[in-house]
């Protein structure tokens, strides 16, 4: 695939800071910040992923990219982990996409500052586009192509530590926000697992619900003021759901995801969390 193949172009925000379009579906990654700022202040901090590396512990920290997209999230996650000093937690990072365009694009050298892939993580960039899988010092990234759910419920139950959840939009990747693919999530998570996405829309919180999650408010980023943070325990999160979100919930105009039971609105203000 050549570059001129591609669908996708690096675009300027109106902040500044380069980001992916995908020409296809009319969408920006990391819209407005661009992708280092709204990886770190999404993704990277709220995870405490450098704390979780920091304590002793053999078994690798298992951290899901869902969405790798132009590779920034993952990019700085590997980053993070590299950075750390000898001796800590080592991390696997499983990436999940249907395609690679954006991230080839944003490894080619004119973009790969811009977009976290250069340094300490082109190594693992070009061994990823080329066999899908790298290593090094125990660090592992690997690459899993195909479409969610389905790729999820290939991996092993009670895998994973962290989740990056950054597909598309509801709009674009529908099926991405359902019932079904927060369950087929669950399955893969562990106790402690904590799960980060940019959406606050109601249908993803209670999507998240029913599939099983403890939902919580995220920090804001860009032009967003509300995101999401879920987590197999109630007690992992900062913030969570409440009786006020409640009382939103039953005048949303879009509460439920497609795929939500018959009587779910009835069913969530039962769940554990709104119960303590």
């Amino acid at each position: 695939m050549t570059i001129g193949q591609l669908g996708v172009e690096v675009v300027t925000t109106r902040s500044g800071a380069p980001a992916m379009l995908d020409r296809e579906l009319g969408e920006v990654m990391h819209p407005v910040v661009g992708p280092l700022v709204e990886s770190e202040r999404l993704y990277i901090a709220p995870s405490r992923l450098a704390s979780r590396l920091g304590k002793p512990d053999p078994s690798r920290l298992v951290l899901f990219d869902v969405g790798l997209g132009a590779g920034s999230n993952a990019g700085l996650a590997w980053r993070t982990a590299l950075s750390l000093p000898a001796g800590t937690r080592r991390i696997e990072i499983v990436s999940f996409d249907r395609r690679l365009d954006a991230f080839q694009l944003a490894a080619d050298p004119a973009h790969a500052t811009a977009f976290g892939l250069d340094g300490q993580a082109a190594n693992a960039v070009r061994d990823l586009l080329e066999t899908g899988h790298h290593e090094n010092a125990g660090h592992v990234w690997r690459l899993v192509l195909g479409d969610l759910p389905d790729a999820l419920e290939g991996e092993p139950a009670h895998g994973a530590d962290i989740v990056f959840w950054d597909p598309f939009s509801p709009r674009a990747n529908p099926e991405l926000w359902t019932v079904r693919a927060f369950r087929a999530l669950w399955r893969t998570c562990r106790a402690g697992a904590t799960v980060h996405t940019y959406s606050g829309a109601t249908a993803t919180r209670t999507a998240l619900l029913l599939g099983g999650f403890a939902v919580g408010f995220g920090e804001p980023t860009g032009d967003k003021v509300q995101t999401t943070t879920a987590a197999v325990d109630v007690r992992d999160l900062l913030r969570p759901l409440d009786a006020r979100w409640l009382e939103r919930l039953v005048r949303s105009s879009a509460p439920l995801p497609s795929d939500a039971p018959p009587g779910a609105l009835e069913l969530i203000p039962t769940l554990p969390q709104f119960s303590t």
